[in-house]
């Protein structure tokens, strides 16, 4: 399976379970990802943000609030597969 970078973790907020990405890359709700580094997964992009305001679509460039299905850390990478 083909996999593309399309960002860096640089934050994680434990509570809500919500990993903060600088984007390399745009990245849709709906897309498949894996997040590669302390603790690697797939899932499905079922959330994102930009200052509390839902997105359906990101850009690269854009720093995003990413609902994650386990705990990541600092550096993790975030692939588009």
């Amino acid at each position: 399976m083909a996999k593309a970078l399309v960002g860096k973790v640089v934050h994680f907020y434990p509570n809500i379970s919500v990993a903060v990405v600088e984007l390399s890359k745009g990245l849709k709700v709906g897309d498949k990802i894996s997040v590669e580094g302390s603790n690697n997964f797939e899932q499905e992009v079922k959330s994102m943000q930009i200052e509390h305001k839902v997105l359906k679509e990101a850009k690269a460039k854009q720093t995003i609030g990413l609902k994650v299905d386990k705990e990541v850390k600092k550096g993790d990478l975030v692939h588009k597969l």
